[in-house]
């Protein structure tokens, strides 16, 4: 929502309060809160109004999807004049609400939420309000068209050949930010989104200091979302990760269609700009087929509530209510592991040996499990709009290495995804190096995991194998088949090095 507009709204909202003489609340279409309306009354703060929908509403500024849908099942969005709806306790409304759709040419564009009393307003001040309505759908209206038209732009400037097409696009985008242009902006890449209808996407009002935002192809089949958000401070990228861990929260409830997006995505990528800036083009992770050969990892928490019921909110409260080492030895030599490990071999073949170590959990021992969600990637903040296709470059790198491995967390910086910075900047056939084709294979799964966290650990076998739960012997019995198949020699830095990128590389 447009600071220019903030105040028309709560001052059309009180109006509508004072209209009906009860607290009003304003929602967009998709249930998240834009205004509450001011209204002095003793029964404000009455806990018996605050029922969990409500309570929810106010402390999370919007919806989940199960509320939406069950408010939307009594004819919100086709209707045209109030709708009341009854109290139903098993869904935790407790009291009855009054919803005027906010229409503006025969569409839709939010809802007007109260409390239905008894006796409640009369049909006559209803009317009234509802041509308050009138007015707040103009304003929704213009401010979505406002909204479509940033989506054109920026999508034009981040897809954009470098030279003269990328500095027409930044130019337009310039004059439609008109003084925004020239603040600091972090941009950020949430993939895969799971829908391309521009009408899925979330509006740039809904996502708190968002200037512009628009859907990108990402791969062959899925889709990405782009975001440029407005920055106090390069310092504080607080209001970044606050929006992307609203729209991961959304991006989980689209259908479950994020993680089939990940999946689907193959060895696909960001759209050409990224790829300009990366060097090459990128590739959507992998969800499924991590090398280690472990279960896919799960999502964590982002650091956003769950989306909880704005619709429902539907009920209006004060605005101040709403503000709311070990160290290790280094590994023996091939030849002394060779010679030791066939007292072993009997247990390695099996994968663990007699004695094995309790795992610890760690960077190297959740390094290699891939995400199996929606993640989001933020770019390194700038000033202005020149650098914006670089921006994007590595908010679409980080979330791809967000997607490789969800130590990085659902939403990853690109000053924090380490060699990633590098790797996906590889074209896809560079990256995939020949030399670890076979340890690759399936059949060969636990045995690039072993590679994988013996380097990570930086070749430190006791390390190593109390990550992986395996005795020392076996884990070098195990270092010992990687050679064969690879054809490395564990003990050159150049051929650790050459593996290590390999195998991070597969998940990209």
């Amino acid at each position: 929502m447009t600071s220019e507009h903030r105040g028309d709204y709560e001052e059309l909202v009180d109006e509508i309060s004072e209209l009906l003489g009860a607290p009003a609340t304003l929602e967009n279409r998709d249930f998240e809160l834009i205004a509450f309306g001011a209204y002095d009354s003793e029964g404000d703060l009455d806990p018996s109004a605050l029922d969990p929908v409500r309570t929810r509403s106010i402390l999370t500024r919007r919806s989940t999807a199960a509320v939406r849908a069950w408010f939307e099942g009594f004819g919100i969005t086709r209707a045209t004049g109030p709708v009341r709806i009854p109290p139903t306790p098993e869904a935790g409304v407790y009291r009855g609400r009054i919803c005027l759709p906010v229409r503006h040419r025969g569409v839709v564009h939010g809802y007007i939420w109260l409390l239905d009393d008894d006796p409640g307003p009369s049909e006559g001040q209803l009317t009234a309000a509802m041509g308050v309505t009138a007015r707040i759908g103009a304003l929704l209206a213009d401010e979505a068209q406002h909204g479509a038209d940033l989506s054109r732009e920026l999508r034009a400037v981040l897809t954009a050949e470098r030279g003269w097409q990328s500095d027409m696009a930044v130019a337009e985008l310039r004059t439609a930010l008109g003084p925004r242009a020239d603040g600091l902006h972090a941009l950020m890449c949430v993939a895969p989104w799971p829908s391309a209808d521009p009408d899925d996407a979330p509006s740039v009002r809904a996502v708190p200091g968002a200037t512009a935002l628009c859907t990108l192809p990402w791969g062959a089949t899925a889709q990405c979302l782009a975001l440029l958000i407005r920055l106090r401070s390069p310092d504080v990228l607080t209001p970044a990760t606050t929006a992307a861990g609203r729209l991961l929260e959304r991006a989980r409830g689209g259908s479950g269609a994020g993680s089939a997006a990940a999946r689907g995505a193959g060895g696909s990528g960001p759209p050409s700009a990224a790829s300009r800036g990366a060097g090459g083009s990128g590739r959507g992770a992998d969800a499924t087929g991590g090398t280690d050969g472990s279960s896919t990892g799960t999502a964590g928490a982002t650091g956003t509530a769950n989306r909880a019921s704005t619709a429902s909110g539907t009920g209006g409260a004060s605005r101040a209510s709403a503000a709311s080492g070990t160290g290790g030895a280094s590994r023996a030599s091939t030849a002394s592991r060779a010679s030791t490990a066939s007292t072993a071999s009997g247990t390695a073949a099996a994968g663990s040996g007699a004695g094995a170590a309790t795992p610890r959990s760690s960077p190297a021992a959740g390094a290699a499990t891939p995400r199996s969600g929606p993640a989001a990637g933020v770019a390194t903040p700038r000033s202005g709009l020149a650098d914006l296709a670089t921006a994007w470059a590595e908010a679409s790198a980080a979330a791809r290495a967000a997607l490789a491995e969800a130590r990085f967390g659902p939403v990853a910086q690109w000053a924090s995804i380490g060699p990633f910075r590098l790797l996906t900047a590889l074209p896809p056939e560079v990256a995939h190096d020949p030399v670890a084709r076979t340890l690759l294979a399936p059949v060969h799964h636990e045995l690039a995991r072993t590679a994988e966290v013996f380097l990570d650990c930086a070749g430190q076998a006791a390390r190593a194998a109390a990550e992986l739960g395996i005795h020392r012997q076996t884990l070098y019995y195990r270092l010992s088949r990687i050679e064969k198949l690879t054809g490395l020699d564990l003990d050159d830095g150049e051929d650790r090095l050459l593996l290590h990128m390999a195998l991070k590389a597969h998940r990209l």
